[in-house]
Order: structure tokens, then sequence, then C-alpha cells
């Protein structure tokens, strides 16, 4: 399989299934289309209908959504829980994740994924602090509900596709110093100590092309 992708320091959308697949031990090769240039359009168009990142191919089939792709890989590979196995945990995982994959927009506009840069704590706007509250309600009420059953830090026990799809988020709490409960930052520990994530930022650390948009933000 094939792993059609963006900049590792910002595609927040690209890191989701990559770090499911690796995670997993998944064997892909990836392709890195760098965004926001002149060329990405026509890069773009040559693997996704819909012109952006990501996109899985596997042989004949094309797979073009973050969250389809996971839903594939559970299909393509079910001995991999890439889901959790227990029917309830399963069933919250995909509605948190769906919710992570239409909403909090807010978060998403206000601080852009910018894995690996530290920026100072500042004020954030209501809409976003919005944002956060529900995410940390999310997260709480799965490890509570699920994950606190097993002796594993993730949020239904074992690293799941709902990691993969908020590990975006846990990158963009940390970059932007965003002030949470402990619990909150013991998950988010968790996330960032987990071997794909720091693969992943390994990565991103390497690439040649810098962020310029800082927002106004202030490094720590």
């Amino acid at each position: 399989m094939r792993l059609i992708i963006g900049n590792k320091t910002s595609s927040s959308w690209s890191l989701r299934p990559w770090i499911v697949m690796h995670a997993f031990g998944i064997p892909f090769d990836e392709t890195l289309v760098q965004l926001r240039t002149t060329a990405t359009r026509d890069q773009l168009a040559k693997h996704s209908p819909s012109g952006k990142v990501p996109a899985l191919i596997d042989g004949e089939t094309l797979v073009w959504d973050s969250l389809a792709i996971m839903e594939y890989l559970a299909d393509k590979f079910p001995d991999k829980a890439i889901w959790p196995k227990d029917r309830l945990a399963r069933a919250h995982a995909r509605c948190a994740s769906a919710e992570m994959h239409s909403g909090f927009q807010a978060l998403r506009s206000q601080c852009g994924m910018a894995i690996t840069r530290q920026y100072a704590a500042r004020v954030r706007s209501p809409e976003v602090l919005a944002d956060v509250a529900r995410i940390t309600q999310l997260w709480g009420e799965a490890r509570t509900r699920f994950g606190a059953k097993t002796a594993q830090p993730f949020l239904y026990g074992a690293f799941s596709a709902a990691d993969g799809m908020f590990a975006p988020v846990v990158s963009r709490f940390d970059t932007y110093a965003i002030p949470v409960d402990s619990a909150t930052r013991d998950y988010m520990s968790a996330v960032m100590a987990h071997p794909s994530y720091q693969a992943w930022l390994k990565d991103a650390r390497a690439e040649p092309w810098p962020i310029t948009e800082d927002d106004g933000e202030t490094m720590r």
C-alpha cells in the first residue's frame, strides 16, 4: 500500500492514518507532497480526486479520506483491533472520531498544527476554549468508561484509531501550551511518547521547509 501525505510539520490529516498504520505494523510506502506551493495542486491531482491529503492506494483501491482510511484498514486487518474490540467502546470511539473529523473548527483555524514548534501560553478565544473543553470532556469520558479498565494509558485502553484521530490535537495542545488538567496531560504524554508519534516527529524535524506562519505566537 502507498499513503499520500503532506508535510509532517503541519499536515494534521496526514498524521492520522500514518500513525495508525505505523503503530499497528502495517507495511506501506509513503509519498510526501509538499503543501502550499505552486505545484501542490497538480501533484495532489495525480493521487487524490479530492485534491487533498491523505489518500491511500491499495492496488486498484483508492481511499481519499482519513476516517475512511481507518475504516478500510479495520476491514482489511480485522485481527489488529484498529477499533476497540468491545462493542460499546467501539461505538464511542467511532462517535468521538467522527466528531473530531467534522468539528472543532476554531481550534483548527486558530491553532494550526506545527508539531516541531513550542509557543508560549497566551489567552485563547472563547471558541477555542470551548473546543478544548469539549475535547477534554470526550477524552475523560473515554478514559473513565473504557480505558481505565485496562493498565494502558490510551483512550480505550490499547492504542486505537481514535488515538490516531486525536494525535494532531495532542500536538496542538502541546505546541500552544494549552492549559489542561493532569489527567489530560497524562494522556497527551502517553501519545507523545508512543514510538509512532516519535517517528513522525523525527521526520518532521528533518524537513527542509520552514514553518513561516506564526500568527503572532511567541516561542518558548
